[in-house]
């Protein structure tokens, strides 16, 4: 008997003794367990929307004050700065919207 999807080896089975794949994540690519968990992406992500910011507030107080006359990169760092700070929220609202299924699962 042949495994065309791969799903017999490894678990005694059918099919020589290769071990068995590790599970996918829905999105498909295998979880890498020494690769930085979602905490660490998340605080990274969030130091890097911090810095845009302060960035962003720094090139502004500076063209106000006329340290700077490059209006084009002070809006270009205001705009990143918002960008950033749009995809962060946008993250948040779908973390605490899966939270929210989760907490309709019963159990």
């Amino acid at each position: 008997m042949s495994d065309p999807l791969g799903l017999i080896r490894g678990v005694g089975g059918v099919g020589g003794g290769a071990p068995m794949m590790p599970r996918t994540p829905a999105g498909g690519a295998p979880v890498d367990p020494s690769g930085p968990s979602f905490k660490d992406v998340l605080m990274a992500n969030l130091r890097e929307v911090n810095k845009l910011q302060q960035e962003a507030t720094t090139a502004v107080e500076d063209l106000m004050t006329g340290e700077r006359k490059d209006l084009e990169n002070v809006i270009l760092a205001t705009n990143k700065a918002d960008t950033a700070f749009r995809m962060l929220l946008s993250v948040r609202n779908k973390v605490q919207q899966a939270y929210e299924e989760i907490k309709q699962i019963r159990v």
